[in-house]
């Protein structure tokens, strides 16, 4: 019960800066319903042991996969990993359980145990628990992932996905990745490419060359389908590539067309902005037929447009009122309305994925901020604000959002933030980066 009530008070002041609609913190029916008003925000001290393992190699393994599940769960802001050598017990077995008063000395309020065994085809099976310590009892079942031992890694993402939903109710988004536009070179010949990486920095590499221009990468919301614009042949041209395949095809040729498309929810069709006869409208496409429907008309500039989780509508952005600001309308294109009335100028709406929240940039007194409101207007936040941040894409719980930064003189770098403003956390990237997009949990 100390478990829990420790970590969804951290959750509360989450959930209640970021003026969710959700009125309550809904468990399994013995534990406790907290209500989400209040709350601190001090992680959870949580011990991770290095899983076990019955050979040097598989030592080494569990070494890996335990330091990066603490990364993990350090990185979310909500847990605080305590240090191996604070350990009083020795787990030596996964089978036994801990004796938890050893734990409670050290303030472990959880503990994660596992171990790492070799398969006859070659892979490792990798078993884990998660204990409330001082409920003294087990959260989980033994759980078991088998992978082949270069998949360690995202062994260890799913070990802290799984941890963070057991403890805080809420989906992981660990075992994701982050795709985005690569860049090195002189301001004057910049080299922008596309790159793909886990969300945590590890295992870069690039998906397309040298030789083009690439911009707005976007992921399908349920498929290893990816989309973004390209200047290889002087014009835009936007394709669709395919991951799992790493094959890819034209969308279409769109002179003039301002941003890639974004995909609708069920991935069989794209709302995405084009250019006729110099007038910015918004369209959809539907990816089987590539037939068009127009969902704007007017003669001012309307673009950027991103879809609600549920398909019903959609978020765009239009200078109609006289500056660039936000609006909502139906997917059919009816009822278009204005949400966005703070001061500055406002672009690049995302839908969260959970539907309560859209994210935005603004631009107001010679500075760019990243925020969060209602899709009604209301509750509006500024979460992170410097000399330019830009481009937010939402992690596939909508509790984390990602974003890029560049400083005067300085080039573009990958930053996170949870939503209440305090968890900021650069980004590793090998090279500067800028207009990242979340990919949904890996299959």
């Amino acid at each position: 019960m100390r478990l829990m009530k420790f970590l969804l008070a951290s959750l509360a002041a989450i959930f209640a800066v970021a003026l969710t609609t959700t009125p309550s913190f809904a468990q399994e029916p013995d534990r406790v319903h907290v209500d989400i008003t209040q709350g601190n925000l001090d992680p959870m001290p949580i011990a991770v042991i290095d899983l076990l393992g019955d050979s040097p190699a598989l030592q080494q393994i569990g070494r890996d996969i335990s330091g990066v599940v603490r990364a993990d769960l350090d990185r979310s802001g909500l847990f605080r990993p305590i240090g191996t050598d604070a350990f009083i017990q020795r787990i030596e077995a996964l089978n036994i359980p801990p004796r938890f008063a050893d734990w409670k000395i050290i303030d472990a309020q959880a503990l994660v145990v596992g171990d790492v065994q070799s398969l006859p085809d070659g892979r490792i099976r990798v078993s884990f628990m998660v204990y409330d310590t001082f409920g003294e009892r087990a959260l989980t079942r033994i759980l078991q992932i088998d992978r082949t031992p270069d998949g360690w890694r995202r062994v260890a993402h799913r070990i802290a996905d799984t941890v963070y939903q057991e403890l805080t109710g809420e989906q992981g988004y660990f075992d994701t990745q982050i795709l985005f536009v690569s860049e090195s070179g002189p301001r004057t010949r910049r080299i922008k490419r596309l790159m793909i990486m886990d969300q945590d920095g590890a295992n870069p590499s690039f998906l397309t060359g040298p030789d083009a221009m690439v911009l707005t990468p976007r992921f399908a919301p349920n498929t290893r389908v990816l989309t973004y614009m390209s200047f290889e042949t002087g014009a835009p041209r936007v394709f669709l590539y395919n991951l799992s395949t790493n094959r890819r095809e034209v969308l279409g040729d769109f002179p003039g067309m301002t941003f890639a498309p974004r995909f609708r929810p069920d991935g069989n069709g794209v709302v995405l902005t084009l250019d006729m006869n110099g007038n910015s409208e918004i369209y959809t496409m539907d990816l089987q037929t590539r037939a068009r429907q127009r969902l704007t008309n007017h003669p001012a500039i309307d673009t950027s447009p991103s879809y609600s989780p549920d398909g019903g509508q959609i978020v765009f952005n239009s200078d109609r009122g006289g500056s660039p600001q936000l609006y909502v309308m139906n997917a059919n294109g009816s009822n278009q309305r204005r949400i966005s009335f703070g001061e500055g100028r406002y672009s690049t709406p995302v839908w969260s994925p959970r539907g309560d929240l859209i994210a935005f940039t603004r631009q107001s007194g010679g500075r760019f901020a990243i925020g969060v409101m209602r899709p009604d207007g209301g509750g509006e936040r500024i979460l992170t604000e410097s000399y330019l941040d830009e481009s937010p894409t939402w992690s596939p719980n909508g509790r984390v959002i990602m974003f890029f930064r560049e400083g005067r003189g300085e080039g573009p770098q990958l930053w996170s933030v949870d939503l209440t403003g305090r968890n900021l956390r650069r980004i590793p990237t090998q090279t500067d980066a800028s207009d990242p997009a979340w990919s949904p949990i890996l299959p």
